[in-house]
């Protein structure tokens, strides 16, 4: 899963010496809080709806209309935008796109090329959107969640117990746990031995703590 195949290609952007008025019309039309200021295909800042506020008048203003618009018209993009912009490239894959979001707490990311061009955004929600795909929430699962030690052969052996009752899995994921146990997270189709299967992960010193059909 790459950055590349996900992102939101040809991103709405503004140049450097767009006004503040214009800016904030093209925010507004696209419901965007933040946007990105490319110059010449090149990524060089920022600015937020928050960066455009500090520098507006205030709503109690004397000012008229057209003297708020004639102020907004001074003042340019550059005026206000953040140069150091967190990015990630086209290349890297969902998960240090995430961490990236998650360090920095920051909703999305311009993607950028190898040579530094902006050829795409990706945000919070294109990789949920995502996760939702990949395990294929929408269809229906089953999501059997297990305490299981961390020793070798756990894996294999609980494998061979879906596989020897002809239950195919869609997916694991593993969370450790407490006092060197994991929590094993075991997705699949729903099937007339999965009761069965249960049982004999109990008896084998499997727990299962939690099971739900999603979807």
């Amino acid at each position: 899963m790459f950055v590349v195949a996900r992102m939101t290609k040809h991103p709405v952007s503004v140049t450097s010496d767009a006004t503040i008025q214009q800016a904030d019309r093209l925010m507004k039309k696209h419901k965007f809080h933040r946007m990105i200021v490319v110059d010449n295909g090149k990524l060089v800042g920022y600015f937020s709806d928050r960066d455009i506020m500090r520098v507006a008048p205030s709503p109690a203003t004397t000012l008229s209309k057209f003297e708020i618009r004639s102020l907004l018209d001074k003042i340019s993009v550059k005026d206000i935008m953040h140069e150091k912009v967190i990015t990630v490239n086209e290349n890297a894959t969902l998960e240090e796109a995430a961490l990236i979001m998650y360090q920095n707490k920051v909703g999305g990311l311009p993607v950028v090329s190898d040579v530094g061009a902006v050829v795409g955004i990706i945000t919070a929600t294109d990789i949920l959107k995502t996760f939702i795909k990949v395990m294929g929430l929408i269809g229906g699962k089953t999501r059997l969640t297990l305490e299981v030690d961390n020793k070798v052969g756990v894996m294999a052996e609980i494998t061979k117990i879906f596989a020897d009752n002809g239950i195919n899995i869609d997916s694991f994921i593993t969370c450790r746990h407490k006092n060197n146990r994991y929590e094993l997270v075991v997705r699949l189709d729903e099937h007339p031995a999965l009761e069965d299967v249960k049982k004999l992960l109990n008896a084998r010193g499997y727990k299962i703590i939690h099971s739900v059909n999603i979807g």
